[in-house]
């Protein structure tokens, strides 16, 4: 049964039983000595997380023989992971002298050098993560079909760094090629909870707003994929709460600037009969005589 669709980051869906599985499954990346408390787990990052799990063993993408790419990875665990579920991956991260003229380097776990460090939690048996898991350098600007088809796709708060909200934009329809027919594709990204007009919507990061969403939804449709949206904000006093350092333990929603944000994770599926526009309209004319 399907129980996630397009949504932003809440309590509620962060405590629901589906996603604390994989809670207990990621546990060790972040409390390697099981002393920490559960309240660590009230973070919009560990959701993202948890929601790119369940969404594609929900579309049952994580069983043995899945191929999946991750974009703009980092050190995140979803890797190894994958791996341990037996789904071949390709791990991808920006090219090492773009990501140190940008300052991603410096920044540890938020950029990826090889395949170091990503199964440091031991999430994956390390003889199946040398044999599953690879690595490539790759833009998430200049997409190659070259990089190949896989079951699904997923992206952790990646595409929003890319320059602008068109080139995030961009990026998630792009990146459907790469997602055979019958796949599926899982991205969280920023999300403005102070307005649907004035936002950030260029440099380093961006922010996107409701409006946005709607509109990458709506674009995504008109290419014959599928979206469901249901963009609630959440109203428990976590949900509510604005962290600003020193940060708390309750981190749903912080501030960029003078925006509050949290997260948002789609789900985009591309359908067993889908075909290229191109090729619908030619099929619509044929038919048509």
């Amino acid at each position: 049964m399907l129980v996630m669709i397009s949504q932003l980051c809440t309590e509620e869906s962060l405590r629901s039983p589906d996603l604390q599985v994989w809670a207990n499954r990621l546990r060790p990346t972040w409390d390697p000595d099981g002393t920490d408390p559960k309240e660590l787990l009230v973070h919009r990052k560990t959701w993202e997380w948890l929601f790119i799990a369940e969404a594609l063993s929900e579309h049952r993408m994580l069983e043995s023989g899945r191929t999946g790419i991750g974009f703009g990875v980092g050190k995140e665990p979803l890797v190894a992971l994958f791996a341990s579920e037996g789904c071949e991956i390709v791990a991808t991260d920006l090219q090492a002298d773009k990501a140190e003229a940008t300052g991603w380097r410096e920044t540890g776990a938020e950029y990826a050098d090889g395949l170091a460090g990503l199964n440091d939690a031991g999430l994956c048996d390390p003889e199946a993560f040398s044999r599953l898991v690879s690595y490539l350098d790759v833009d998430m600007t200049n997409l190659s079909p070259g990089l190949g088809e896989f079951d699904f796709s997923w992206s952790s708060c990646a595409f929003e760094h890319l320059g602008s909200i068109v080139a995030g934009a961009d990026f998630l329809v792009n990146q459907m090629q790469l997602v055979r027919p019958g796949g599926v594709a899982v991205h969280t990204t920023e999300f403005n909870c102070s307005s649907d007009d004035e936002t950030i919507s260029g440099g380093g990061t961006v922010l996107y707003r409701r409006s946005d969403i709607i509109a990458i939804a709506k674009r995504l449709t008109e290419a014959g994929y599928r979206i469901t949206l249901d963009l609630t904000e959440g109203a428990s006093p976590a949900d509510r709460h604005v962290d600003v350092p020193p940060f708390s333990n309750t981190h749903l929603r912080t501030m960029l600037g003078e925006f509050i944000t949290t997260s948002v994770g789609l789900i985009i599926e591309k359908p067993d009969d889908w075909v290229p526009k191109r090729q619908r309209w030619a099929w619509l004319r044929w038919i048509r005589g």
